[in-house]
């Protein structure tokens, strides 16, 4: 049976439920993810011949071949990425992967850096999100740069993040569209820290002094992100979820929930809608914790269909920005990236195909045991012949047959670099 046979025997059920398959997808379509581009190389970025993730609470395990060595490899590996990949959708850039033909210090980058980034986006149709890079730096070799007590060390890092505002503003106007700065700092101890107060009551002043330019909310807004712990800062983090939640409310920048930040206990798609009684935007980090480790690759677990129901079920004025927030050098790095985008829209389908009316219906007439069989009976539903019909709509492979093709490039590309 062919893609378009089992499509329309799927819509079939799904409208005994309620629920239009066509609109389902014209919805999707209109999620676009910011993929990270820091999954191609293992987040070494491109200042320095050889340069390497170091510092800030994280790591990149693993050495398997056919790391981007390069930019132009890094941007021959998304190329590659979005032709398998229904949708369209959006880079996110870290600061450390400008172009530097020359050295140039954090505190002294400026659009220039990025306009061949820029060029190179254009012609592909995608926009540009963007990120400071507070870590894998001499400067940040202490545990701490925003929060610093060394006014030097702070004052270097606020004009880093003063730039990187610039050029996210940048990237807004040139690209039309609005470009997300997000700020994550590795801030923090390993041990029993004492003035924990003296720490974050620094970041509040640096923070306040990064964001003392006001850019058009068009082409650019700030986002802060928070961390429980990291690898080297595991008794304290000075950028808190608390201490981030109220700066953000307080000073109206955006809130940054990343899925592997929090305690493995905790629900970030129960924040949600917490989060957004009192904002009207949220960016979300899509990620996979496992223990102590908050970067693995996205699949669709519970989690990650739990956050989708949260993003699809919002209120029509609050709005929700997808980013996604991995890095695997154990496997095929350009299969990680498919397998996350994918596994993350599938999520997205799956709560769109919820027959969320007759749900409601059930719930407000306290029919609970009813809700429950529905939400049970809908996990059956035929949602993967659904998903084909997408991608075959998109003119990129269904099911698994993007896989074969991972393979292919891996052979005839990756393989070359060693």
């Amino acid at each position: 049976m062919g893609i378009h046979q089992r499509y329309e025997l799927a819509s079939e059920q799904y409208a005994e439920y309620g629920v239009d398959t066509d609109a389902a997808i014209e919805a999707l379509r209109g999620y676009a993810i910011s993929i990270h581009c820091w999954q191609a190389d293992d987040v070494a970025g491109f200042e320095r011949p050889g340069a390497a993730l170091s510092g800030g609470g994280i790591q990149a395990t693993g050495n398997y071949p056919g790391r981007a060595r390069t930019i132009a490899e890094a941007r021959q590996d998304y190329e590659r990425v979005l032709t398998l990949l229904p949708g369209t959708h959006r880079l996110n850039l870290h600061a450390s992967y400008g172009e530097f033909p020359a050295p140039v210090e954090r505190d002294a980058i400026g659009p220039e850096q990025f306009a061949g980034w820029l060029d190179w986006a254009r012609g592909l149709g995608v926009a540009l999100d963007f990120n400071c890079t507070c870590f894998s730096h001499p400067k940040a070799e202490s545990g701490f740069t925003l929060a610093s007590k060394d006014p030097a060390i702070r004052q270097f890092w606020i004009e880093h993040v003063k730039r990187c505002r610039e050029i996210a503003a940048a990237f807004g106007e040139a690209q039309g569209s609005l470009c997300i700065h997000n700020l994550w700092i590795p801030d923090g101890a390993k041990d029993i820290t004492v003035d924990r107060f003296g720490h974050r009551h620094h970041l509040l002043e640096s923070l306040d002094a990064c964001m003392a330019i006001n850019f058009s909310l068009s082409a650019m807004k700030d986002a802060v992100e928070s961390k429980l712990f990291g690898i080297g800062a595991e008794w304290f983090t000075a950028g808190s979820h608390e201490f981030y939640l109220g700066y953000a409310l307080s000073r109206g920048v955006m809130l940054c929930f990343d899925m592997g930040h929090f305690h493995p206990t905790e629900s970030v798609a129960d924040k949600v809608s917490a989060y957004l009684q009192f904002a009207d935007e949220l960016l979300l980090h899509v990620s996979r914790p496992v223990r102590w480790d908050s970067d693995h690759v996205v699949i669709l677990d519970d989690a990650t269909r739990d956050l989708a129901f949260e993003i699809v079920r919002r209120r029509h004025d609050k709005t929700i920005h997808i980013a996604l927030d991995f890095f695997d050098a154990s496997i095929n790095r350009i299969g990680a990236y498919v397998t996350g985008v994918r596994a993350t829209q599938q999520a997205l389908l799956q709560a769109l195909l919820s027959p969320e009316r007759l749900l409601l219906e059930l719930e407000e007439a306290g029919r609970n045991f009813e809700r429950l069989a529905l939400l049970e009976t809908a996990k059956a539903l035929p949602r993967g012949a659904v998903w084909d019909a997408f991608c075959e709509q998109e003119n990129v492979p269904p099911a698994s047959a993007w896989v074969q093709d991972v393979q292919h490039y891996e052979r005839d590309v990756l393989a070359g670099r060693g």
